[in-house]
């Protein structure tokens, strides 16, 4: 059956936002990534830095909710804003809510915000981890950004460090795991133009 949705996660330096463009090319499906987010905080008439730091920001996250809540009728083309408790209601309920919501139209390759946890268990949406080495990811950074070795070795700590707290705080993964994918690739050797290929493959299998 082919999988209308492909979620695409991947760490630092292992080439899977090229493989994902590819794979949106290559099926003719929408690349989504900003939008999750841009869409939820479109309201709170933040800017697009501002958006890009909420999913690491309670404060900007707060406002962002809040402003969805007070606006009547929530988005434009069916988007209801979620009722908002005062004490309970996270970031997550609202990435969550847009993630399904794109997932429903269909036809589209979602990267990144754990759109892997959320949609796990449908059966038009293949979940993919791309990923590498940490040597492999290191070389990556130095020749594509110009950062040296120690640089590297430091990006690549912290993103996978913010990572894993993401994971946790929004979806209470503490250990993530090859299952919760159905499709794993590391490219040490592997292009992210033979990822896409796999990928392709494994959507329209």
């Amino acid at each position: 059956m082919s999988r209308r949705v492909v979620c695409i996660s991947r760490t630092l330096g292992a080439g899977g936002e090229e493989a994902a463009q590819q794979v949106a090319g290559a099926l003719g499906y929408r690349y989504v990534d900003d939008e999750i987010v841009a869409r939820a905080a479109e309201l709170a008439g933040v800017s697009a830095g501002e958006i890009a730091r909420a999913e690491h920001s309670q404060p900007l996250v707060t406002r962002i909710i809040e402003a969805m809540a007070s606006v009547p009728g929530g988005f434009e083309g069916g988007f209801i804003a979620p009722p908002v408790a005062p004490a309970a209601t996270t970031y997550s309920h609202v990435i969550e809510h847009v993630i399904r919501e794109t997932a429903e139209a269909g036809d589209v390759v979602i990267v990144a915000h754990g759109a892997s946890h959320p949609l796990a268990g449908r059966g038009d949406v293949l979940r993919v981890l791309v990923t590498a080495s940490p040597a492999a990811r290191i070389r990556r950074l130095v020749e594509q950004s110009g950062v040296d070795e120690a640089g590297g070795r430091k990006a690549l700590e912290t993103s996978d460090r913010e990572r894993a707290r993401y994971l946790d705080r929004f979806y209470k993964v503490q250990h993530e795991l090859p299952t919760h994918y159905d499709l794993t690739l590391t490219t040490d050797t592997l292009t992210p133009a033979g990822a896409a290929a796999v990928i392709v493959a494994a959507a329209r299998a």
